[in-house]
């Protein structure tokens, strides 16, 4: 699929906008949506979104990992910075608030355009067509999902579009939860159309696994686990078996090689084969088409150094030896950190820096963690043309899913204890049985383990901040105080405030239809 989405943009200024022009030898609504050529490129134009600076390109990774309590921010940005902190101020910030919100539209705006004029057109293989409408519907409920989880409250704030858009047009806001509950329609449209597999050149494009993973996702954020457990069988129990199980090297889910592999449910595809400007210009012909992520993460003198973790990360991974007596090996594709080099053989660089006592006894070194995953270390430098995959949704992080669900639901503690035991093996860590034996005979001694064991295989895979929403430790003092307790930028969390960004200023000004969220 990296090769066809090296062509993916001559869609995009179509997309950007729904404004008729005259121009012979500009492309219309009139002279475009009438072959199969243009359904294709339609859908692609959706997949560009991914290269946007407000989406996985950039800054959705800010909204995700550093607000939540894996990661924050020291950058001399201020405003930026604030962001992470809750403290919002100017709700119109581009880079904290308001590209995110707008690029999220655009895409729904593209995959809008897709499923109003693709039935029309006349295909040789419906099968075919079928494919291309389920992938737009995917993926509008990707970013319906996203819109929620960041941005849904009990107001109606979060507009709903199912056509395209017109520049008059004032839609109505709707609830957190009626938000997901479109994202379920859609990947239920989805998963219906999608092959479960594709190949060749189409390999990375959506398919019915992840279809249901997401719809999934949506179900555990509104705590219907029992449809979340019926949908994610499919992929541990059912058919889904043939095509996904977890890749024997964790470290292989983070490099530019090993993509696309059995463990990947859905993966974006990053490239550094068009080194264009990676500003934030949406309607660039032949956009950068790399990840951004290294560039804002990489620790100082590498990369812009606007986001690191949180030391308690490394702590944590640090309590519990493996079958070997040694450390998570998690930990070293998670993490740059003091003593990184002392901890595993072959760990002494941080890109082409050398990890040592005098390294970490500088100023801007010295207590810091800094992010790994995703990083170009292969390449020796991180810029904006990482071309590193991100893996949106693993198969360990379905199989933890599945382990939740199972507990959640009534459906059998132990068969939940054997998922997060498959997870934790592929990292030659002991059963939970050994070190953690209340975790396997009572349900809320496991599911709170399981928080843990979230953060151990997923930090700063973009998951924990709808963790936290759904676990309800934003919603009570308790939760805060927990959160507080490894991150004390939750000491200025407002209940009630916080677990939901405010909507832009312009978008709720603009538009009568939609209600701020409760405390803005």
């Amino acid at each position: 699929m990296k090769k066809i989405l090296y062509t993916i943009c001559s869609l995009c200024l179509l997309a950007s906008c729904d404004v008729d022009v005259e121009n012979p030898n500009s492309i219309t609504k009139e002279n475009f949506w009438g072959t199969e050529s243009d359904a294709e490129q339609g859908v692609n134009a959706i997949y560009n979104m991914f290269y946007k600076p407000g989406t996985y390109a950039r800054w959705m990774w800010f909204r995700h990992d550093l607000t939540s309590d894996e990661g924050f921010s020291q950058s001399p940005w201020a405003e930026l910075r604030e962001w992470t902190r809750f403290t919002y101020n100017n709700y119109n910030f581009g880079e904290g608030n308001a590209h995110t919100y707008s690029d999220c539209y655009q895409a729904i705006f593209r995959a809008n355009q897709v499923l109003t004029n693709v039935p029309t057109i006349e295909f040789a293989s419906e099968d075919k067509k079928s494919q291309l409408l389920g992938q737009a519907y995917f993926l509008r409920a990707l970013y319906y999902y996203n819109l929620a989880v960041l941005w849904g409250s009990d107001n109606k704030s979060v507009p709903i579009v199912l056509e395209p858009s017109t520049p008059d047009l004032q839609p109505q806001g709707f609830t957190e939860t009626e938000v997901f509950q479109q994202a379920i329609a859609d990947l239920t449209e989805a998963e219906k159309a999608l092959p479960a597999v594709w190949t060749g050149a189409d390999k990375g494009r959506s398919t019915k696994g992840a279809a249901l993973a997401l719809r999934a996702k949506c179900y555990m954020q509104l705590r219907q686990w029992d449809n979340a457990l019926a949908d994610l069988r499919w992929l541990v129990d059912g058919e889904g078996k043939s095509y996904y199980d977890l890749v024997p090297t964790y470290a292989d889910n983070f490099t530019s090689s090993n993509e696309n592999n059995i463990e990947s449910v859905f993966e974006i595809q990053y490239s550094d084969v068009n080194k264009a400007p990676a500003g934030d210009d949406v309607y660039a012909v032949d956009p950068n088409l790399g990840l951004h992520r290294g560039q804002f993460f990489a620790p100082p003198g590498i990369g812009w150094n606007d986001g690191e973790m949180r030391p308690w990360v490394v702590s944590e991974f640090k309590k519990e030896a493996d079958l070997n007596n040694a450390i998570d090996i998690r930990l070293k594709s998670t993490a740059f950190y003091q003593g990184m080099e002392v901890d595993f053989t072959d760990n002494s660089l941080i890109y082409t820096t050398e990890s040592n006592a005098a390294l970490w006894a500088q100023n801007n070194y010295q207590g810091r963690v800094f992010f790994r995953k995703y990083a170009s270390t292969d390449r020796g430098f991180d810029d904006y043309y990482n071309p590193t995959n991100v893996r949106v949704i693993r198969f360990a992080d379905v199989l933890l899913m599945y382990a939740e669900c199972l507990a959640q639901s009534g459906g059998g503690l132990a068969d939940a204890v054997a998922a997060v035991d498959r997870v934790r093996a592929r990292a030659n860590m002991p059963a939970l049985a050994v070190n953690h034996p209340s975790a396997t005979t009572d349900n809320a001694a496991f599911l709170k383990r399981l928080q843990m064991e979230r953060v151990f295989e997923l930090a700063s895979e973009g998951h924990r901040w709808a963790d936290i929403k759904r676990w309800g430790l934003v919603d009570n003092q308790a939760g805060i105080d927990e959160l507080k307790s490894r991150d004390n930028d939750f000491a200025n969390f407002v209940i009630g405030r916080h677990r939901s960004l405010p909507i832009p200023s312009d978008d709720v000004n603009n538009n009568p239809n939609v209600v701020q969220n409760p405390m803005y």
